[in-house]
Parts: structure tokens; C-alpha cells; sequence
């Protein structure tokens, strides 16, 4: 993935309130591991590779996809 394509928090907000998951934190939507606080799921996801995850991997696919549907749909318009 470009560094322009960085992953954000909407993006991680946006994945999380897609999944069932516990009221208070928020849920990596690719390993399922649960944090207290944005920036902890950010620093998770930044530096999952180190702890012998995918999930930055994982959210820059999901956020390569959502821009092709976006895409598409606009195309239909």
C-alpha cells in the first residue's frame, strides 16, 4: 500500500462498528483483540507485524476494497 493510503481512525471506526463486539473498547476487526482506546488499536495495527499479527495487512486491504465500492457506486450514478 502508498503512504497515501494510510489507515486512519475513521477507517478503524468505521470497521469497528461493523462487528459485534464488546461495549467499551475497540475490536480489531482482523485478529479480534480487543483495546481500551483508539490510539491503542492505531499503535496495534501500526506495529501488528512486530507482535506477530497481519492486521495492518488486513486494513489496508479493507481499506483498498471500500474505495473500490466507492468507486463503483459512483460509476452507477
Amino acid at each position: 500500500a502508498s503512504s497515501g493510503d494510510s489507515i486512519t481512525v475513521r477507517d478503524i471506526l468505521v470497521a469497528s462498528q461493523q462487528q459485534l463486539g464488546p461495549q467499551h473498547g475497540y475490536q480489531c476487526v482482523s485478529c479480534c483483540r480487543v483495546f481500551p482506546t483508539l490510539w491503542s488499536i492505531k499503535t496495534h495495527i501500526m506495529h501488528s507485524s512486530q507482535e506477530g499479527y497481519s492486521c495492518k495487512v488486513y486494513y489496508h486491504r479493507l481499506k483498498a476494497l471500500w474505495k473500490k465500492e466507492q468507486e463503483a457506486a459512483a460509476r452507477r450514478v
